[in-house]
Protein backbone atom coordinates (compact mmCIF):
# COMPACT_ATOMS: atom_id res chain seq x y z
CA UNK A 1 0.00 0.00 0.00
CA UNK A 2 2.77 2.37 0.80
CA UNK A 3 4.72 1.90 -2.23
CA UNK A 4 1.78 2.13 -4.19
CA UNK A 5 1.32 5.36 -2.49
CA UNK A 6 4.59 6.92 -3.36
CA UNK A 7 4.53 5.89 -6.63
CA UNK A 8 0.96 8.03 -7.17
CA UNK A 9 2.95 10.61 -5.39
CA UNK A 10 6.53 10.59 -8.15
CA UNK A 11 3.97 10.44 -10.80
CA UNK A 12 2.36 13.02 -10.09
CA UNK A 13 5.46 15.06 -9.13
CA UNK A 14 6.60 14.02 -12.34
CA UNK A 15 3.66 15.22 -14.29
CA UNK A 16 2.97 18.50 -12.77
CA UNK A 17 7.44 19.45 -13.66
CA UNK A 18 6.45 18.36 -17.30
CA UNK A 19 3.37 20.64 -18.09
CA UNK A 20 5.60 23.73 -16.23
CA UNK A 21 8.41 23.16 -18.43
CA UNK A 22 6.39 22.63 -20.84
CA UNK A 23 8.74 20.07 -22.52
CA UNK A 24 6.95 17.08 -22.29
CA UNK A 25 7.38 14.64 -25.26
CA UNK A 26 4.25 14.18 -27.84
CA UNK A 27 1.15 12.74 -26.16
CA UNK A 28 0.98 9.12 -26.50
CA UNK A 29 -2.26 7.17 -27.93
CA UNK A 30 -2.58 10.10 -30.90
CA UNK A 31 -3.06 8.87 -33.77
CA UNK A 32 -0.98 9.75 -37.32
CA UNK A 33 -3.53 10.80 -39.12
CA UNK A 34 -4.92 14.05 -41.33
CA UNK A 35 -2.97 16.25 -43.98
CA UNK A 36 -0.66 19.54 -43.36
CA UNK A 37 -4.23 21.67 -43.45
CA UNK A 38 -4.76 20.84 -47.23
CA UNK A 39 -1.26 19.75 -48.60
CA UNK A 40 0.25 16.67 -48.69
CA UNK A 41 0.83 14.18 -45.49
CA UNK A 42 3.93 14.35 -43.85
CA UNK A 43 3.64 10.61 -42.78
CA UNK A 44 6.37 9.92 -45.10
CA UNK A 45 8.24 12.59 -45.57
CA UNK A 46 12.34 12.27 -43.50
CA UNK A 47 11.30 13.31 -39.70
CA UNK A 48 12.53 16.90 -38.72
CA UNK A 49 15.45 17.68 -37.08
CA UNK A 50 14.83 19.21 -33.52
CA UNK A 51 16.90 21.75 -32.68
CA UNK A 52 17.61 21.50 -29.43
CA UNK A 53 18.98 25.37 -29.06
CA UNK A 54 16.08 26.43 -30.05
CA UNK A 55 14.70 25.92 -26.33
CA UNK A 56 16.07 28.82 -24.62
CA UNK A 57 13.85 30.78 -22.31
CA UNK A 58 14.00 34.33 -23.30
CA UNK A 59 12.91 37.67 -21.20
CA UNK A 60 9.58 38.59 -21.96
CA UNK A 61 10.44 42.38 -22.33
CA UNK A 62 12.44 42.20 -25.43
CA UNK A 63 8.74 41.55 -26.47
CA UNK A 64 6.27 43.64 -24.79
CA UNK A 65 5.84 46.58 -22.52
CA UNK A 66 4.03 44.85 -19.80
CA UNK A 67 2.22 41.87 -19.50
CA UNK A 68 -1.18 42.84 -18.85
CA UNK A 69 -3.65 39.94 -20.11
CA UNK A 70 -0.28 37.66 -20.55
CA UNK A 71 1.40 37.28 -23.26
CA UNK A 72 2.56 34.68 -25.76
CA UNK A 73 5.29 34.73 -28.32
CA UNK A 74 5.20 32.54 -32.12
CA UNK A 75 8.75 32.38 -32.92
CA UNK A 76 8.76 30.60 -36.42
CA UNK A 77 12.34 30.70 -36.65
CA UNK A 78 13.05 28.56 -33.33
CA UNK A 79 9.34 26.60 -34.13
CA UNK A 80 8.57 27.30 -30.30
CA UNK A 81 5.60 29.11 -28.44
CA UNK A 82 6.41 30.80 -25.29
CA UNK A 83 3.63 32.47 -22.76
CA UNK A 84 4.17 34.48 -19.59
CA UNK A 85 1.15 35.02 -17.45
CA UNK A 86 0.66 38.76 -16.01
CA UNK A 87 1.69 38.31 -12.57
CA UNK A 88 5.12 36.06 -14.09
CA UNK A 89 4.56 32.87 -11.73
CA UNK A 90 4.08 30.71 -15.18
CA UNK A 91 6.40 30.82 -18.20
CA UNK A 92 5.87 28.22 -20.96
CA UNK A 93 7.86 27.08 -23.71
CA UNK A 94 6.52 24.80 -26.11
CA UNK A 95 7.53 22.96 -29.87
CA UNK A 96 5.00 23.76 -32.53
CA UNK A 97 4.54 23.59 -36.08
CA UNK A 98 4.68 26.87 -37.96
CA UNK A 99 3.50 28.20 -41.53
CA UNK A 100 4.80 26.01 -44.45
CA UNK A 101 5.74 29.24 -46.72
CA UNK A 102 6.41 32.94 -46.24
CA UNK A 103 3.42 33.80 -48.50
CA UNK A 104 1.75 32.06 -45.26
CA UNK A 105 3.36 33.85 -42.55
CA UNK A 106 1.94 36.77 -41.35
CA UNK A 107 4.67 38.55 -37.98
CA UNK A 108 3.44 41.41 -35.76
CA UNK A 109 1.20 42.24 -33.04
CA UNK A 110 -1.65 40.69 -32.40
CA UNK A 111 -4.20 39.04 -29.56
CA UNK A 112 -6.47 36.07 -28.70
CA UNK A 113 -10.41 36.81 -29.47
CA UNK A 114 -12.23 33.78 -28.60
CA UNK A 115 -11.41 30.61 -27.19
CA UNK A 116 -13.01 27.28 -28.83
CA UNK A 117 -13.36 23.82 -26.82
CA UNK A 118 -13.25 20.80 -29.38
CA UNK A 119 -13.65 23.29 -32.41
CA UNK A 120 -14.75 22.49 -35.46
CA UNK A 121 -12.40 23.43 -39.21
CA UNK A 122 -14.14 24.92 -42.11
CA UNK A 123 -11.20 24.91 -44.73
CA UNK A 124 -10.33 28.67 -46.07
CA UNK A 125 -11.63 29.61 -49.14
CA UNK A 126 -8.21 29.79 -50.44
CA UNK A 127 -7.58 26.42 -49.05
CA UNK A 128 -10.81 24.92 -50.98
CA UNK A 129 -9.37 26.95 -53.93
CA UNK A 130 -6.07 24.55 -53.54
CA UNK A 131 -6.99 21.92 -52.69
CA UNK A 132 -10.95 21.10 -53.86
CA UNK A 133 -11.09 17.84 -51.98
CA UNK A 134 -10.59 19.21 -49.18
CA UNK A 135 -14.15 18.44 -46.87
CA UNK A 136 -16.34 21.79 -46.49
CA UNK A 137 -16.03 20.68 -42.64
CA UNK A 138 -14.12 18.90 -39.78
CA UNK A 139 -16.31 18.42 -36.60
CA UNK A 140 -14.56 17.52 -33.91
CA UNK A 141 -12.39 14.55 -33.45
CA UNK A 142 -8.90 12.93 -33.63
CA UNK A 143 -8.93 13.60 -37.72
CA UNK A 144 -9.74 17.49 -36.88
CA UNK A 145 -6.31 19.79 -37.61
CA UNK A 146 -7.39 21.88 -35.21
CA UNK A 147 -6.79 19.16 -32.47
CA UNK A 148 -8.58 19.57 -29.14
CA UNK A 149 -8.38 23.24 -28.23
CA UNK A 150 -8.45 26.29 -30.57
CA UNK A 151 -7.74 30.17 -30.04
CA UNK A 152 -8.02 32.86 -32.26
CA UNK A 153 -6.22 35.82 -33.28
CA UNK A 154 -7.69 39.05 -34.43
CA UNK A 155 -5.86 37.85 -37.45
CA UNK A 156 -8.77 36.63 -39.79
CA UNK A 157 -7.95 32.84 -39.95
CA UNK A 158 -4.98 32.89 -38.04
CA UNK A 159 -4.94 30.94 -35.06
CA UNK A 160 -2.87 28.57 -32.18
CA UNK A 161 -3.99 25.32 -31.43
CA UNK A 162 -4.08 21.51 -31.09
CA UNK A 163 -3.02 19.07 -33.91
CA UNK A 164 -4.65 16.16 -35.65
CA UNK A 165 -1.17 14.97 -36.45
CA UNK A 166 2.10 14.97 -33.88
CA UNK A 167 4.35 15.05 -36.52
CA UNK A 168 3.38 17.98 -37.74
CA UNK A 169 4.94 19.85 -34.83
CA UNK A 170 8.48 21.20 -35.15
CA UNK A 171 7.80 21.23 -38.75
CA UNK A 172 6.52 24.27 -41.57
CA UNK A 173 2.97 22.30 -41.40
CA UNK A 174 0.39 25.10 -41.63
CA UNK A 175 -1.44 27.81 -43.50
CA UNK A 176 -0.54 30.62 -41.50
CA UNK A 177 -1.34 28.72 -37.28
CA UNK A 178 0.47 27.69 -34.62
CA UNK A 179 -0.14 23.98 -33.80
CA UNK A 180 1.05 22.47 -30.51
CA UNK A 181 0.78 18.67 -29.23
CA UNK A 182 -2.98 18.68 -27.41
CA UNK A 183 -1.98 18.05 -23.76
CA UNK A 184 0.09 21.48 -24.39
CA UNK A 185 -2.27 23.15 -26.20
CA UNK A 186 -5.14 22.11 -23.55
CA UNK A 187 -2.87 23.49 -20.66
CA UNK A 188 -2.33 26.62 -22.70
CA UNK A 189 -5.94 27.08 -23.48
CA UNK A 190 -7.14 27.04 -19.25
CA UNK A 191 -4.47 29.93 -18.74
CA UNK A 192 -4.88 31.92 -21.87
CA UNK A 193 -7.98 34.75 -21.71
CA UNK A 194 -9.87 36.29 -23.78
CA UNK A 195 -7.17 39.94 -24.59
CA UNK A 196 -4.06 37.92 -23.97
CA UNK A 197 -1.33 39.77 -26.08
CA UNK A 198 0.68 37.73 -28.93
CA UNK A 199 3.70 38.50 -31.15
CA UNK A 200 4.76 36.61 -34.03
CA UNK A 201 8.16 37.00 -35.02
Amino acid sequence: MTKDVIGRRRLLALGGAAALTGIAGPALGQQFTGTIEGSATVRNTQRAVRNTQSFRSINWRNHFSSLRNGAILCDTASRTLHYWSEDEQTYLLYPCSVPMTEEFTRRGRTSVVEKRYRPTWIPTPNMRRRDPSLPAIVHPGPDNPLGTRAMNLSWTYYRIHGIDNPEKIGRRASNGCFGLYNHHVEYLYERVRIGTQVVVI
